[in-house]
């Protein structure tokens, strides 16, 4: 135990006795103009302003494929960089975007075909990552879906009566439970 106690004595002694350069002058001034660049502008974010946020296709048979363009312009003071572009089900597909960097005041789009599947009010939303202040932003399609008039026609329940029992007299005398006795 003592040679524990003294090896890790000898230990901190030689690791603090090794600390006694003066840290300070080992900052280097380029280094610091470069860090206080950086950090001021951390706060020039890209902004994707777009065309519309939200696009109403109207109405639309069923399964009937339908597209429209979004375009987005960066109203930001930094490159714009789109990482990827999503929807939130299969029956929407972004397409034709661009992963290059757009510069600030420049313009670019992409297109979003909804495959017509669903009915009646259908609204579907198409997720973009991209290295805006948020890291995402989002736009919207909408359409109004008619039945498709082959489908099979759906058969609605007819509506269940409710049986009347007859009221169920019961024996009291123990062994007869659950013998009608009249």
């Amino acid at each position: 135990m003592k040679k524990l106690i003294l090896s890790l004595s000898v230990l901190s002694l030689i690791a603090f006795t090794s600390c006694k350069d003066d840290a300070t002058k080992k900052i280097d001034s380029n280094n610091v103009a470069a860090a206080a660049e950086r950090d001021a502008s951390a706060d020039n974010f890209p902004v994707m302003e777009f065309n519309e946020v939200e696009h109403d296709f109207g109405e639309i048979d069923s399964k009937q494929h339908v597209t429209t363009e979004f375009v987005y312009t960066n109203k930001g003071e930094a490159p714009l960089i789109v990482t990827d572009i999503k929807s939130t089900c299969g029956c929407t597909v972004p397409q034709d975007w661009s992963r290059d960097p757009l510069a600030p005041g420049e313009s670019a789009k992409f297109s979003v075909t909804f495959n017509g599947s669903g009915s009646g009010n259908v609204s579907k939303t198409i997720n973009i990552t991209a290295n805006t202040a948020t890291g995402k932003e989002a736009v919207k399609i909408k359409a109004f879906v008619k039945p498709d008039p082959n489908a099979p026609a759906r058969t609605t329940p007819t509506s269940i009566k409710p049986t009347t029992t007859a009221a169920v007299k019961s024996s009291t005398q123990p062994g007869h439970e659950g013998h009608n006795h009249d």
